[in-house]
């Protein structure tokens, strides 16, 4: 893997420097970050975190796993967990099934580049399974390693709670760089790789942002560089040459994978602090105007003389 040339339409004159149609639908898939479920350890996206891991160590082609990781995120970004496995617990059968997470990839798939849904619609409706490897320790170190929240060299540091985890950050920047490919011209193999391993150092280095790393100095490069050698250690050949070579489009914008990895990139690290804006905004106006909590039903009339009565909101 290798980055490519940014193509001209990249670099003409006043070009957008990214695809606002695709705004909605990141925000959207941003949440599988925050949606758990009971019986299942974390987050949707730290579970596919490891389970692309999973799939790349038992020897999984990138290429393919990185369409159908990306399809699954973008199916559960409307659907939340309601997933293949739930729904053959639910008692669907496997195309009943496909065709509920097609449905539901469907309804958010618009924005993006025609072919690219296409080739993500596929792998829903004809889904395939992997051979689970061992999950890399790294990885599961990444799923209990908190990020650091908002930092600025000088200031304290602003603590947002919940915090997100490295697991479900790098997750949603792999699958957003895989949807923001064909903007840049970008392989997505290359940065769905790159995404899921751009953190490979805080596995064992406590995140304390931007100002820890201004406050390590001259040591970062160094102290990065032995935190994300021990992690790449940990994987066989081929796919430690894999995971290698994909990062080398991490250090700039001059290639396409490089800045449809950093477009990824800013725009997760962004909204995971809009969202928790947008929840301390949120208004009851919203929530029983535009998103009808109480909803039509059978007992809606008397849903809402039980409100009035109780004067609420």
């Amino acid at each position: 893997m290798a980055g490519s040339q940014i193509p001209a339409n990249q670099l003409a004159a006043g070009g957008a420097h990214a695809p606002l149609t695709q705004r909605e639908l990141l925000v959207e898939l941003n949440d599988i970050k925050r949606i758990r479920s009971a019986g299942r350890d974390g987050s949707i996206a730290e579970r596919l975190f490891l389970q692309a891991w999973s799939a790349l160590a038992g020897g999984a082609d990138p290429a393919a796993l990185a369409l159908d990781i990306t399809a699954k995120a973008l199916a559960a970004s409307r659907l939340g967990d309601l997933d293949a496995a739930f729904l053959s617990v639910a008692g669907l059968s496997p195309d009943q099934a496909s065709a509920v997470l097609v449905r539901s990839f469907d309804e958010v798939a618009g924005p993006l580049d025609p072919v690219l849904a296409t080739r993500l619609r596929a792998c829903l409706a004809v889904p395939r399974d992997w051979t689970p490897g061992p999950v890399p320790h790294f990885a599961r170190l990444q799923a209990d390693q908190p990020r650091a929240g908002v930092t600025c060299p000088g200031k304290p540091r602003i603590l947002l709670e919940p915090p997100e985890n490295h697991a479900e950050h790098c997750l949603t920047v792999a699958v957003y760089g895989v949807a923001l490919s064909p903007f840049y011209g970008a392989d997505p193999t290359t940065v769905f790789v790159a995404g899921l391993a751009h953190h490979l150092h805080n596995a064992l280095m406590p995140d304390a942002g931007f100002t820890g790393e201004i406050l390590l100095g001259d040591h970062l490069d160094s102290v990065i560089a032995t935190l994300s050698e021990r992690a790449l250690s940990e994987l066989d050949a081929p796919l430690r040459e894999v995971v290698a070579s994909s990062r080398k489009i991490l250090p700039d914008d001059r290639t396409a994978e490089g800045r449809a990895f950093h477009a990824a990139d800013v725009i997760d690290r962004v909204l995971q602090i809009a969202q928790h804006l947008r929840a301390a905004s949120l208004t009851m106006d919203t929530v029983l105007g535009e998103m009808a909590l109480v909803h039509d039903g059978p007992v809606k009339g008397f849903h809402d003389r039980v409100l009035a009565d109780m004067r609420l909101p």
